[in-house]
């Protein structure tokens, strides 16, 4: 592992539809002396950045080489279908994919959702990117499935979305290779993850100090009151009582009927007869 000390900044690549703002303000926040970096990459391009050291860390979307890159997940997305406002599907809040079965489908080669063929009919071509697929929708060429945060990037006010209950799923997730887990990342990692600052990892190191401090407290002081259950403590005295004057001391029985004293009285005397 190295050590945070060797990296002046923290570099985190994020892929279009994440938004990194949240961490970024709490980064800031707890290490104030050591910028953050926000590199925007393509999902195709996030897993060569982070292999060739351009990038301490990247929000992308699974899957991932597990063999190369560490990885958590963080959350699954919506998956929606763009459309132009006037489109008949606008009419239900949500759809199925056999509702697009007469569709015209856009695959963009950026495709996030994962399927090798999405359903209804095939688009004459594939677009580039998921930028010109929207153009294409706006166009009325096609509709278009992608991840809910997609959608909202790339907004425009003559078209709308909706959900696509039975479509596969994007998950998004912190990465990272395994093999440069520097101490920044795992600062990274206790943000991402939602620890307190006296919980990341750099705290966790002074808990023995202060464990000791606890225990100095727990030891008794010279000349101070003796703990119950200690030699001399509570047990003796409440010992000590018993046999002075308590029932099964030997007080009653020494001095009682068979030691020829009498009980009915502290003198030994008749008993008072009542008028």
């Amino acid at each position: 592992m190295t050590d945070s000390a060797d990296s002046p900044s923290f570099r985190l690549a994020y892929v279009p539809g994440v938004t990194p703002a949240k961490w970024a303000r709490i980064w800031a926040e707890r290490l104030p002396d050591t910028p953050l970096v926000l590199l925007q990459t393509s999902p195709a391009e996030a897993d060569a950045l982070l292999r060739g050291g351009g990038a301490d860390a990247a929000f992308v979307r699974l899957p991932v080489d597990r063999e190369v890159f560490s990885a958590i997940p963080l959350y699954t997305e919506t998956t929606v279908v763009v459309v132009p406002r006037d489109h008949v599907i606008t009419a239900a809040e949500e759809i199925t994919v056999d509702d697009l079965a007469d569709e015209v489908v856009l695959h963009p080669l950026d495709d996030v959702v994962g399927w090798e063929r999405p359903p209804g009919e095939a688009a004459f071509e594939r677009p580039a990117t998921t930028e010109d697929a929207i153009e294409l929708v706006a166009a009325n060429i096609g509709v278009l499935v992608v991840p809910q945060s997609l959608a909202r990037l790339h907004h425009r006010r003559d078209l709308t979305y909706r959900t696509l209950v039975d479509a596969p799923q994007s998950e998004v997730a912190l990465s990272w290779p395994e093999d440069a887990t520097s101490d920044l990342v795992e600062d990274f990692i206790g943000i991402v993850r939602g620890r307190t600052v006296n919980s990341t990892r750099g705290r966790a190191q002074q808990a023995p100090a202060a464990d000791q401090k606890k225990d100095e407290r727990r030891k008794p002081q010279p000349g101070g009151a003796p703990r119950r259950g200690a030699a001399g403590g509570t047990r003796g005295r409440t010992a000590g009582a018993k046999s002075a004057g308590g029932a099964k001391g030997g007080g009653a029985k020494s001095g009682g009927a068979k030691g020829g004293g009498s009980r009915r009285g502290a003198g030994g005397g008749k008993p008072r007869r009542r008028s």
